[in-house]
């Protein structure tokens, strides 16, 4: 019996648009030649209004400069989640592009009727629609007949890569000119009439709580609005910011604190890592058939440190009562996760809370930006109506907010007779990497822990291997090797507070996997660009490493205390290729004085917005990798300032040169995170290149080298 062959399936919406399906939640036009454009991801900094701009503008046929770019908020915006891993371009690029290719062709029929003309003879030039016989319209005099309140469906087909005027080419950024000429644009710069100014109260040693609070030096202070106290959580408003300082400081007199929680061995975190109650996953298995037999084993640890986010300026947000609703300027990179966790603290229902994003002066993942939003929206409770401005000190967010987890690494390497390797195995230790808000049934922001009747503290864990990993993030080798082992053990403690930075685990395992491999290659005695080409299949993975090493004439010729390394990784094994090479320095300290790297996102969609995102992770990378660490005693977080936890400074900027590799026909992805794990293992190989010692514990400093020279005499 012959069965009628099946229907083809329709084509899936992008995610974001499936998940935000009405048209007009993500753009508008309006009768005064303007589309107004409203993602739900937000600027952080990486340029992804401007990248987000040109697919609206490529696929509606307008000039740039009518193109309205709109801040998220939770009134108005497509919920989106978060923006964080490097996703905008894949997420919201990808429903923004489907979404603006149907609006058009929605356009295009509503002028085929209008102008009495077949569809397919009209063509669109900056939102002008002309036809045979000179007849036009516009998307402006239609704006009032189309109706965009109806959802996206999946038949609309973007325009080729061959056929868009806009990506490919670099233009200049949307947020540039205001932050070049000083006008405001951060939430740091801004002022609402009738503005109050919060601080708020937190114990030096972690964890302490607050058991006596004296207020009568605070209300002495002029301008003293109000005093706020809930349980361990404590502020004071008042009608100026130095005032507000005054109080704060009047208030901590007054405050007696129980004994805080002890923290581990700053300088024996492996042991501590190691030590602990944890969640044991197996992330990969790959088994030889049949195994061969190991002529020897390369055991090798590798760690590094809790990192700080270090932003520029501290973390900041408005809040405001109105009755029973609340309205929130943050710098969020989540502004509907934010307003979920906020409604839980205050057992509100959501939507009588309003959350709306400003641009901040540094972000790198899942810093204080939340926690301050709290903060702004207890203690506006006590401003009768009026806005309220808080501002974390330097203190504060160096010793507050969350921070990178530390990690240990440990890679075993099985080699056969011929020095190849044959078995391969990959354990983490630390802990989870993410403890943002909105994804759990219990809130994650600070101050819910402090309340009289507090939320218990979250211990952050790992997103799942299918979004990219957390601890286990580029742990999977790329590299072909005939069999291994991957496994995490996830810490069930966390007596210092974890959660997202910049690439998660991926700088940590990066940093261990070509850092073992470039050993591995020297016993050989073979050229570690060679050794890596020979065990990857990936022709885009080859491409980039060739590009790199042609680029900085690999190897150059060998100088007395100079060094070249090569670092290479895949983010999350999914996303951008980036190959990296380092040439140091090795004098008293180390010298990075020129990275120069070669990446692949596919489409690029604003090529100089790539190279920008690359080159600001490689600098990141170079601080991390030579700098950065967050040091304390057995009581406190003592590195809560500019000297104790110093981060790169411009006369240490290297030369970075970056080569683009252009896809038009491979979809984008994004680039902000691809740097940081093969800068990080390039310098740590340009050392051993330069002073023939293995630095295996991040960051590589004086005493770390001095410590490996010792190890190896």
């Amino acid at each position: 019996m012959n069965r009628p062959a099946p229907a083809p399936s329709q084509p899936a919406l992008p995610a974001s648009l499936a998940a935000n399906p009405k048209l007009s939640s993500w753009l508008k036009f309006s009768s005064a030649g303007q589309v107004t454009v409203s993602p739900g991801k937000v600027e952080i900094g990486q340029g992804i209004v401007t990248a987000l701009a040109q697919i609206a503008a490529d696929e509606l046929d307008v000039d740039l400069s009518r193109v309205q770019m709109v801040r998220a908020s939770t009134v108005a915006s497509p919920n989106e989640g978060v923006t964080s891993g490097s996703l905008s371009i894949q997420q919201s690029g990808r429903a923004l592009r489907h979404a603006c290719a149907e609006v058009r062709r929605i356009f295009l029929q509503q002028a085929a009727e209008r102008l009495g003309v077949d569809i397919d003879a009209l063509e669109i030039e900056d939102g002008t629609i002309s036809g045979p016989g000179n007849v036009r319209t516009s998307y402006w005099e239609l704006a009032d007949e189309v109706s965009l309140d109806r959802d996206a469906t999946p038949g609309a087909t973007p325009k080729i890569a061959t056929r868009r005027a806009l990506a490919g080419h670099s233009v200049q950024r949307i947020d540039i000119p205001d932050k070049v000429f000083g006008r405001p644009r951060f939430i740091h710069d801004q002022a609402s009439v009738g503005m109050l100014h919060g601080r708020v109260l937190r114990p030096e040693n972690a964890r302490a709580k607050l058991s006596e609070l004296s207020e009568d030096g605070a209300r002495a202070v002029a301008g003293l609005v109000a005093i706020v106290r809930d349980g361990s959580f404590a502020g004071v408003v008042s009608e100026t910011e130095h005032g507000a300082e005054l109080a704060l400081r009047a208030l901590r007199k007054g405050a007696v604190w129980s004994d805080g929680e002890p923290l581990p061995d700053e300088n024996d975190l492996a042991s501590f890592l190691k030590a602990q109650p944890s969640e044991l996953t197996v992330i990969d298995e790959r088994t030889a058939t049949p195994a061969a037999t190991a002529a020897r084993t390369i055991r090798r640890q590798y760690t590094r440190p809790y990192i700080a986010h270090a932003s520029i300026a501290p973390s900041c947000a408005m809040a405001q009562w109105d009755g029973d609703r609340v309205h929130v300027w943050t710098h969020s990179q989540g502004v509907y996760l934010l307003r979920a966790d906020l409604a839980l603290v205050l057992k509100m229902p959501a939507e009588n809370i309003t959350v709306d994003h400003l641009e901040g002066a540094g972000c790198y993942g899942h810093n204080a930006a939340d926690d301050v939003a709290l903060d702004a929206v207890l203690l506006a409770r006590a401003a009768g109506g009026r806005p309220v401005r808080v501002q974390w000190s330097r203190q504060g967010e160096m010793s507050d907010a969350p921070f990178g987890a530390a990690m240990a690494i440990e890679i075993e390497a099985d080699l056969d007779a011929q020095g190849e390797i044959i078995d391969w195995r990959h354990s983490i230790w630390g802990n989870g990497h993410v403890a943002r808000p909105g994804r759990a049934a219990l809130p994650a922001l600070l101050a819910g822990f402090e309340l009289a009747e507090p939320f218990p503290r979250m211990v952050s864990t790992n997103p799942p291997q299918a979004n990219g990993g957390g601890s286990d993030r580029n742990s999977v080798p790329l590299y072909d090797f005939p069999s291994w082992r991957i496994e995490s053990h996830r810490l069930t403690t966390m007596p210092i507070r974890t959660s997202a930075l910049r690439t998660l685990g991926g700088q940590g395992n990066v940093f261990a996997i070509e850092s073992i491999l470039d050993e591995i290659a020297a016993e050989r005695g073979e050229d570690p660009v060679a050794y890596r080409l020979r065990h990857l299949r990936d022709e885009r993975a080859r491409d980039v490493i060739r590009a790199v090493a042609r680029r900085a004439q690999w190897k150059p010729e060998k100088q007395p205390g100079i060094g070249h390394g090569i670092g290479f990784g895949r983010y999350k094994n999914t996303g951008a290729y980036c190959a990296a090479i380092a040439e140091i320095e090795g004098a008293e300290e180390i010298t990075v004085r020129k990275l120069t790297l070669a990446v692949d996102v596919g489409e690029a969609i604003n090529p100089d917005g790539v190279i920008n995102q690359i080159e600001g992770g490689a600098i990141q990378a170079t601080s991390w990798v030579l700098k950065e660490r967050v040091r304390f005693d057995r009581e406190r977080i003592t590195s809560t300032g500019w000297t104790e936890y110093p981060i790169l400074r411009f006369s240490e900027v290297p030369d970075v040169e970056v080569e683009l590799i252009q896809r038009l026909d491979i979809d984008p992805v994004g680039a902000g995170e691809a740097a940081h794990g093969p800068v990080t293992a390039a310098i740590a190989n340009a050392v051993f290149d330069a002073l023939g010692v293995r630095v295996r514990d991040l960051p590589i400093t004086r005493d770390r080298i001095i410590a490996a020279m010792e190890l190896t005499s």
